[in-house]
C-alpha cells in the first residue's frame, strides 16, 4: 500500500504504526521521524523557511486568503507520479496545510483511485480515534487499537497525579504573540488534564485572536507560549513584544517567573502520537511538585535557559 501524507501528524502516526515504509511522499512540513526527511516533498509554501517576523507570516496569511489564494501549492506531477492507494489530509484548518478541496479534486483526477482519510480533530479523543482510522485504512487495525491504548496509559497516568494536586491554577496558553492568539481545540482540555484552568482558551473551538487587555484580566499566574509552527527557541524571540506591552510586569506569572516556551511546531500543534508528549510538558510546567522535569522541549522564558 503505498501511502501519502501531506500533514506532519499524519506522518507521525503511521511511523507510530510502525508503517513508515509505506510512506512515498510527504509535505514540505514532515519532519520527524527523521527517516520520512528522505521522502519527496509533494506539497510546498511560498514563506516556508524564509524567516519572516510573525506580524508579517500572520499578515501574508490574511492577505492570502483574503485574494482567494491558496497558502500551499500541491505537485501534481510528482503526486501522480507516485501513485498513492491512500492520501492523508485534514479539514481542519486551512492556515496549517494544503486545503481538502484542492486535495479532494486531484484525487478525482487520478486515473487510479486513492482512498482519501480527512483527519479534523477538536479534541483529545478526537485524535485518538484518528489514529484507529489512519490504521484501518492501512489494513492495521490491531496496532492502532495497541497504540491508542499506550497513549491513554500515559494519560490515565497524568490524570492519577494530578488528582492529588492541592491547586489549579490560572494559565494562560497563547498559540501565537504577533497578532495574540489564545489556545483553541484539544490544548485547553490538555490544559484541565494537566491540573489547570486556561480563563481565555476555546475548547473544541479553533484558536482566536485576542487583545492583550485579555490578558491583563485573565491575570494568569503561569504563561505558556506555544506559537503554532515555532520551536522553543524562535518562539522566544518574540518573548520581547510580550515584554513591551503596558502592564506586563503586572502580570502573576511575570512576578512568580513562570513564563514558559514550548516547542509549538512538534507538539502542541500537531494532534498526532506526540501530543500525549505536550499534556506531559503542560503537567511538569503546573505541577513540577508533582511531576519530574524529563521533557527538554520547553524553556523557561524569563531566563531563556533549557529547563
Amino acid at each position: 500500500m503505498r501511502v501519502v501524507s501531506l500533514l506532519p501528524a499524519a506522518t507521525e502516526i503511521v511511523a507510530a504504526l510502525n508503517l513508515a515504509d509505506r510512506l512515498v511522499g510527504v509535505s514540505h512540513e514532515c519532519d520527524y521521524p527523521p527517516e520520512v526527511k528522505t521522502r519527496p516533498r509533494v506539497t510546498r509554501c511560498e514563506i516556508y523557511g524564509k524567516g519572516l517576523s510573525s506580524a508579517d507570516v500572520d499578515a501574508w496569511v490574511n492577505g492570502e486568503l483574503a485574494a482567494g489564494r491558496p497558502l500551499y501549492t500541491l505537485d501534481a506531477e510528482l503526486l501522480r507520479a507516485l501513485e498513492p492507494d491512500v492520501i492523508l489530509t485534514q479539514q481542519l484548518c486551512d492556515v496549517c496545510a494544503i486545503d481538502y478541496g484542492s486535495v479532494a479534486a486531484f484525487a478525482r483526477s487520478l486515473p487510479k483511485p486513492s482512498k482519501i482519510i480527512n483527519l479534523e480533530p477538536s479534541s483529545l479523543a478526537d485524535i485518538f480515534s484518528d489514529i484507529e482510522r489512519v490504521a484501518a485504512a492501512l489494513g492495521a487495525v490491531d496496532r492502532g487499537q495497541a497504540l491508542v491504548a499506550s497513549l491513554t496509559q500515559r494519560v490515565d497516568r497524568v490524570r492519577s497525579q494530578v488528582a492529588k494536586a492541592t491547586t489549579r491554577p490560572r494559565c494562560c496558553h497563547l498559540e501565537w504573540i504577533d497578532p495574540l492568539f489564545c489556545s483553541g481545540h484539544w490544548t485547553p482540555e490538555l490544559m484541565e488534564m494537566a491540573g489547570a484552568t486556561d480563563p481565555l482558551g476555546r475548547k473544541g473551538l479553533p484558536s482566536t485572536r485576542v487583545a492583550w487587555e485579555q490578558v491583563l484580566e485573565a491575570q494568569p499566574e503561569i504563561l505558556v507560549l506555544a506559537c503554532c509552527g515555532y520551536d522553543a527557541e524562535r518562539t522566544v524571540q518574540d518573548l520581547e513584544i510580550l515584554k513591551r506591552q503596558a502592564g506586563w510586569n503586572t502580570l502573576p506569572a511575570v512576578s512568580r517567573h513562570q513564563v514558559y516556551a514550548v516547542d509549538g511546531s512538534s507538539y502542541f500543534s500537531r494532534p498526532g502520537p506526540r501530543i500525549v508528549d505536550s499534556l506531559e510538558m503542560l503537567a511538569e510546567i503546573v505541577h513540577p511538585e508533582l511531576f519530574p522535569m524529563r521533557s527538554s522541549a520547553w524553556i523557561s522564558a524569563e531566563c531563556s535557559t533549557a529547563a
